[in-house]
């Protein structure tokens, strides 16, 4: 999709920005039993947009959660491989309190899909041993490349 072409009443030119074309080839998954993935973002439209992209290429999504309470309530009950984390959600705490917490209680690491990846965010964030940091706006290329490195990281067979 050409961003320059995209009406801004469009509801795709919302994802213009945030998802750009593929750049990288070679980015789906191999098979096997797929990786289990909880997208932890406040705005549905990015979430379901994630959600559409991290399924084609054969992860599973185990839901997709809003806010920090959520998402700690649904990796306690449906046991994600990983969290794809925006730091900005919906309620009282961020997504790093969240990941936080995901990794203290349920041994969840995270990727941080955010426009926020300041020094102190990173910092507040160490702790959680994140996975990785996607700066938005980025692609679904990326996004699948990341999730998919971190998979691999967490199955043991190098970053």
């Amino acid at each position: 999709m050409d961003i320059m072409n995209v009406p801004s009443h469009s509801p795709q030119s919302r994802f213009a920005f945030l998802f750009a074309p593929e750049d990288v080839a070679g980015w789906q998954t191999q098979p096997g039993e797929p990786d289990r993935i909880l997208i932890v973002e406040d705005d549905l439209l990015i979430a379901s947009e994630m959600e559409a992209a991290l399924t084609e290429p054969g992860f599973e999504i185990v839901g997709i959660a809003s806010t920090a309470e959520e998402a700690i309530e649904l990796a306690g009950s449906r046991l994600p491989d990983l969290a794809v984390m925006d730091i900005r959600l919906a309620g009282d705490r961020d997504g790093v309190d969240a990941a936080l917490e995901l990794f203290r209680s349920h041994g969840v690491r995270s990727i941080f899909a955010s426009a926020y990846s300041d020094r102190e965010t990173r910092r507040r964030a160490d702790p959680a041993n994140p996975l990785g940091w996607l700066q938005k706006p980025y692609t679904t290329a990326s996004l699948t490349t990341t999730v998919r490195r971190a998979a691999k990281e967490l199955r043991g067979k190098g970053p």
